[in-house]
């Protein structure tokens, strides 16, 4: 939904075509998440069957231009103003990773933890890299803006997973040494079957015989 909200509000600046969309999409987001051609176009169509663009004229070039509709201008205010929806998370490969990494047979989950945490600070530490040097300069215009918002979002999140992965293993230390504390547990008496009576069973008594 985020390439479709932001196709129409790069399209509220004026008419576009689908490789100049990609462009300014990367520019923006400082080829964060990179889009190609098709997947504009396909979005571009979704949003004209939606009656949310039209194809608006060829430039002097022949590229077929698509223009924003009024239906559009208001779907892209109803986006800014409403609140992401945080209800129905989207799949977390790593928290994905972690929780059937628990009790699986021939997993030290605590070596993933740690190849994992040497990842995201190295993540972490080039994020800040980029930052320093979009800093070093005053963003010169919008785009610089929303390179630099969308830099200190990757560092902010890069900081709470090597925090919750610092968590993940001190919740997994303190659940082993719970589990070597544990007294063990007591045996259990053997089950026993029904108890055999001791008397005799009575013999079968048969009809009488008669007389010779």
């Amino acid at each position: 939904m985020s390439i479709r909200h932001g196709l129409l509000a790069l399209l509220e600046r004026g008419p576009r075509y689908g490789s100049q969309l990609r462009t300014e999409f990367e520019s923006r987001t400082g080829s964060t998440w990179p889009l190609n051609v098709g997947q504009v176009y396909t979005t571009l169509s979704r949003l004209e069957r939606d009656g949310l663009v039209v194809q608006d004229d060829e430039d002097d070039q022949g590229h077929t231009l698509y223009a924003i509709t009024d239906d559009g201008r208001a779907e892209l205010r109803n986006w800014f103003e409403t609140p992401v929806n945080r209800s129905s998370p989207p799949r977390d490969e790593l928290a994905i990773k972690l929780a059937m990494a628990v009790g699986a047979p021939g997993v030290d989950i605590r070596a993933v933890i740690q190849a994992q945490r040497h990842h995201t600070v190295k993540a972490m530490q080039d994020y800040t890299r980029l930052k320093a040097q979009a800093l070093a300069d005053v963003p010169a215009n919008r785009d610089e803006v929303a390179w630099l918002l969308v830099l200190e979002q990757l560092i902010f999140q890069a900081e709470a997973e090597a925090r919750w992965l610092d968590h993940c293993e001190s919740r997994l230390v303190r659940l082993a040494e719970a589990a070597t504390t544990e007294p063990a547990p007591e045996p259990r008496a053997p089950l026993r079957g029904p108890a055999r009576s001791s008397a005799r069973t009575p013999a079968r008594i048969g009809r009488p015989r008669g007389r010779d």
